[in-house]
This record gives structure tokens, sequence and C-alpha cells, in this order.
């Protein structure tokens, strides 16, 4: 057993540090209270108990990223991929995405991509939480170890690069974080922190609902902002990744006709998260195909599992195999709509061949240690590699137990990473609990 599985399933220590966490969270006067908001409404969104990582697992989930990064740009992959996408996703106005997510499970033979995101949210709440976690175990404090100001300069600079690959040094203005009636999401906290995040870099940051916005006169406006200045840029928290909903009519025309940066969009959507896209990547026979070395064919073989795409021409091949299987809706996020095989009924099996869906071989989660109500008690876990334009900004992990990803587990929630040195430590036992801090 490596060491990180030792301590993850040995060490039961709950190093969170509320003080420090109320630091972390509420950085700016507009953010005071928020601590508390969260514990209210989010009982479960923060573990107090940090996940570990070997080094040598970090190096391969960045090879991963790295292979993957370099089949996505090739040219015959985005052919493929925007030839089966909404129309809106031909448009290419130079953004890459904010936040995007590739998401893991540790498997006994390294790191197994379960999806990408291009959505992917919670990167500012993990960011707080990572500097709230003390080290336990002989460990170092989990990851990353950047000061506030560092990590918000990374990611204020990420929105300024957005902007400048579409208008080059045209001064930005202001920022829309945006999503449908964004006080009612489960992350609206984050909203609140990405609106601080952008104003204290000089920007007019606003939280709005799409249904709020115009568009006329070849710019998209807002109320909000100052009368004659249209929108500069979206931060975009939609999960309506092509803008169909008529709600989003205005976005949809400004997106299309460049007149706002929109990041992520529905171009990054269709070659990045479309989960159709798994199946591609789990081929290396098509890779191959496509140009792709042999190196990074190597790296995705052990990294992507088997995905292939359900019809009503494998309906019986996949029903018999449905144990070994997960299914999830090529367009969806979230887990939501999503299965494991081995707990299907018949009408939810007519549910998956009704709609648009995808069969992956099944991976099943690692698991943490954690104590709830004073007792070890062991939760499933993933990983998410936070990354822009290729690189690993941070990692985070959430813990749950269920058939799938969620925040009602007690003892559960985001957790920080603690990326283990490459020395041998000797713990005296592999099921043993280690510490209760």
């Amino acid at each position: 057993m490596s060491l990180a599985n030792t301590l993850n399933l040995g060490c039961a220590c709950q190093t969170l540090e509320a003080s420090r966490l109320r630091e972390q969270l509420e950085t700016s006067p507009a953010l005071q209270g928020l601590t508390a908001q969260l514990a209210h409404t989010h009982p479960h969104l923060f573990s107090a108990t940090a996940v570990f990582l070997d080094a040598d697992v970090r190096a391969q989930i960045a090879d991963a990223v790295t292979a993957l990064e370099r089949v996505i740009a090739l040219p015959a992959w985005r052919a493929q991929a925007l030839a089966r996408a909404h129309p809106i996703a031909q448009a290419d106005w130079g953004p890459a995405g904010v936040f995007m997510g590739y998401d893991f499970h540790l498997a006994n033979h390294g790191p197994k991509l379960i999806e990408i995101n291009s959505n992917a949210g919670g990167a500012l709440l993990n960011a707080a939480l990572a500097r709230a976690h003390r080290a336990c175990c002989g460990t170092s404090p989990a990851e990353p170890q950047d000061t506030p100001p560092a990590l918000d300069t990374l990611f204020s600079d990420m929105f300024h690069s957005e902007w400048q690959a579409q208008r080059g040094n045209v001064p930005l203005r202001n920022v829309l974080i945006v999503d449908d009636a964004p006080a009612q999401q489960y992350l609206a906290p984050e909203f609140e922190m990405a609106r601080a995040l952008m104003a204290a870099r000089g920007c007019l940051a606003v939280v709005a609902d799409p249904r709020e916005l115009q568009w006329h006169s070849g710019a998209l406006w807002h109320p909000a902002l100052p009368p004659g200045m249209p929108v500069d840029l979206v931060y975009n928290r939609l999960t309506d990744f092509y803008l169909q909903d008529p709600g989003h009519e205005a976005l949809q025309h400004a997106y299309q006709a460049g007149a706002a940066v929109v990041t992520p969009n529905p171009r990054t959507h269709a070659v990045y998260a479309n989960k159709r896209n798994l199946i591609a990547l789990s081929d290396p026979t098509q890779l191959e195909a496509w140009g792709v070395r042999a190196a990074d064919r190597a790296t995705l073989q052990a990294v992507v599992p088997t995905t292939q795409v359900v019809t009503t021409k494998n309906a019986d091949a996949l029903w018999a195999q449905r144990r070994a299987l997960f299914f999830k809706p090529a367009a969806g996020f979230s887990a939501r709509a999503a299965y494991r095989g081995d707990k299907l009924t018949r009408r939810v099996w007519a549910d998956i061949l009704a709609g648009d869906y995808v069969a992956q071989i099944t991976v099943p989660p690692s698991e943490r240690l954690v104590q709830v109500d004073g007792q070890p008690t062991r939760l499933k876990l993933d990983l998410r590699a936070y990354t822009y334009r290729g690189q690993i900004q941070f990692l985070a992990a959430r813990t749950w137990a269920g058939q799938t990803t969620n925040f009602r587990t007690e003892g559960g929630g985001f957790s920080p990473v603690v990326v283990l040195p490459s020395l041998p430590l000797s713990l005296g036992g592999t099921n043993r609990v280690i510490g209760t801090a």
C-alpha cells in the first residue's frame, strides 16, 4: 500500500482551523459574515480532514493533463468535436476557458480520468480551504501554499488573460458573474468571492442573472453598470452550455457577435467537456489515426477508462455488462442523471436509451477515513485538478457517501490535498487510526 493510501485509511486527524478559514474566506469587507452563512446553509461543504496524495501520482496527473491538452489542440480532434456540437460552438474568439477541471479517481494502478469539466466550480472555495488546514502526521500543510495575494493574483490574471486573448491591450473595465437565479445556486457564495476578487483588481464586478442582460446596438448591457458602459467580460457559470434557453438570448447574441468576452464558452465545452469526447480519448486506434504521439497514446490508455456511446444497437450488450459500467449524459454535469450500472432499474434504463448517454468502465473511488461523531468512518473520494491553458493551478478533493458525489455527507465535502514527499515513512500498520486531532 502506498504512503498516501496508508494515511488516507489510517489518519483521521481533523486539521481544519475555523478561525483560519474565516480569515481566508472573508478577505474583504464585502465578504464579512460569509463563514457563518456557510455554516448555516452549507453544513457539509467543507471537510475537516485533508486528503493525501503521493508525489508520483501528482506527477502522473500532470502528465495526463499535458497529454490531454496536446490531443485536444490537434486540428483533427477539434474538427470531430465541433462537427457534432451545436453550431454556436464554431465561434472561436480566443479565450480558453477559466477554471478547467480534470476529475480523477485514484485506482490501485494510478489515477483514472472520470470526466473533464469546462465549468468547474469550487476553485475559490477550495483555495481558501487549503490555506486553512494545519499539518498533521509529520506532513506539510495542504497545497497550495501560496500566500493569499499570490493565489488571488493567479486567478485574476487568468481572467485578464482571457480578456486579452480577445481584446488585446484594451483595459478591462467590468466583469459579470452570470448564472440563473444566482442567489439560489448552491455555490452562490463563490460568486461573491469572484466578485470581490475582480473588484480588488479595479474592475466593476456584478453578480447577475442572464435574464437581466439586454442586447442592442451591437453590445451587451446590464442595468447595474454605468450608463453607456456595455458588458466587457462574462464569467459564465451557466450549465446551459450552448446558450439555448430563451432566457439566455441576449448572452447568446453577444457571444455570437464577439461583443462580450465569455469564459468558459460553448466552444470550450464542445472541445473539452462533452462526455462523448471520452470515447475518442479511450480509443488508441483512433488517436493513432489522428497522429497522436505514441507516448501520449500510452498515457491516455493508462488514464482514460474505456468509454462508448449508448445506442439501441448495443443496448443488449451494455445491459448485460451494466454492473461494470457507469452511465452519464453526454452533456451532463455534477453527476446529475448519472447512474451506476449495478443500481440500474429497467425504468431508468429506458430513460438512458431515450437520452444521449455514454457508458464508461466503472473505476471505484478510493476512500478516506474521517471522524463522524467521534467514530472513524470511510468516505469515497475523488480528485480535481483545476487548470488553465494546460497548467495545473492546484488540486482539490471531494469526500462523500452514496452513489454519486454530493455535499450531503456528514464529515464530507471539499477537502484540501496534501502532496506527500517521495521519502518513505513508517507508520506501523496500514489500518490503524493514527490521529484524531
